[in-house]
């Protein structure tokens, strides 16, 4: 498995993370036999938040693996904060409680990276500067990042933070590309011309921010899963062509598109299935040709200028 630096911090990582939100739907022993798969294929990189399942994702998480510090220096923990029932709290109290809650969860002293999990619209960065400096402090947090951020977001909290902001979680897959049609699309009067996120890809790579791609293999909210989807015939006989000659499966290559891309974009996978998890993660070792991965871009519907 192929390493990558995240963000502007000393930690290199695996190329590809495991999202550990349907961890909590697992036994004990199955959860055991998903991280451990993981763990031996090098994904070392483990992405969670406090809402997966309640909370259980990380419970059954630190239970699977028999949490000790010889495991625990083996991988790095992602968690996420800000997500209540009914609303979003990025309060110094709301953001200090839940990663209390994490780390006893998890049964760890320490989170590797804390994200803010969606934009609060009530928040106050200074509020937050507090609750980050305090975290640092106390070796509860070591780095800290946001999700599902756009640009001037992530301006107004790094006015105040005196951390690194070094990863932004965001949605990225070929059949969920805003980030890339709107720099295609530059002065056309094309649909996907319009900027939705305010460049958050450019903005990402001038600011040494790693974006994680979640959802890697939706198509969007009602479609489901692309891979052996019938809606998308084009898409998944284009992906087919290229698994074929590089002898890996449609979602080896389907994450191994984003892994092309010159921004280190890390995908975060979330199959509990440690066969699939195995082949994805041969996903690092591929590098598609420039043609390749403008074959695939097409194949999805988009179009190009």
């Amino acid at each position: 498995m192929k390493k990558i630096k995240l963000g502007t911090s000393e930690l290199n990582v695996s190329a590809i993370s495991l999202g550990c939100m349907r961890l909590g739907k697992l036994s004990k022993n199955e959860a055991a036999n998903v991280i451990h798969n993981a763990l031996e294929v090098g994904i070392d990189f483990f992405d969670h938040a406090d809402i997966y399942a309640g909370g259980k994702s990380e419970e059954i998480f630190a239970d699977a693996v028999d949490m000790n510090p010889a495991i625990r220096e083996k991988m790095f923990i992602q968690t996420k904060a800000g997500i209540r029932k009914g609303f979003y709290d990025f309060s110094k109290e709301h953001i200090l409680t839940a990663v209390d809650g994490s780390l006893k969860r998890l049964k760890t002293d320490y989170i590797d990276v804390l994200l803010l999990h969606r934009p609060d619209a009530l928040f106050e960065p200074e509020e937050v500067a507090e609750a980050f400096t305090q975290l640092k402090e106390s070796g509860k947090v070591r780095h800290f990042g946001v999700s599902n951020q756009n640009p001037y977001q992530i301006e107004l909290l790094k006015k105040y933070v005196e951390q690194d902001l070094i990863a932004n979680q965001l949605q990225l897959s070929i059949m969920h590309t805003c980030m890339i049609d709107a720099g295609l699309q530059v002065n056309t009067l094309h649909e996907t011309a319009v900027n939705r996120d305010g460049s958050i890809l450019d903005y990402s790579r001038l600011n040494d921010m790693t974006i994680q791609a979640w959802s890697p293999f939706q198509s969007g909210l009602s479609k489901g899963v692309f891979i052996d989807n019938e809606q998308f015939p084009e898409l998944n006989a284009k992906l087919q062509e290229i698994s074929e000659k590089y002898e890996v499966t449609k979602s080896a290559i389907a994450t191994s598109w984003i892994l092309r891309h010159p921004a280190k974009i890390q995908p975060v996978v979330g199959t509990m299935n440690p066969e699939r998890l195995t082949n994805i993660a041969k996903a690092s070792e591929i590098v598609l040709t420039r043609e390749e991965w403008y074959e695939i871009y097409r194949s999805a519907g988009n179009e190009l200028p």
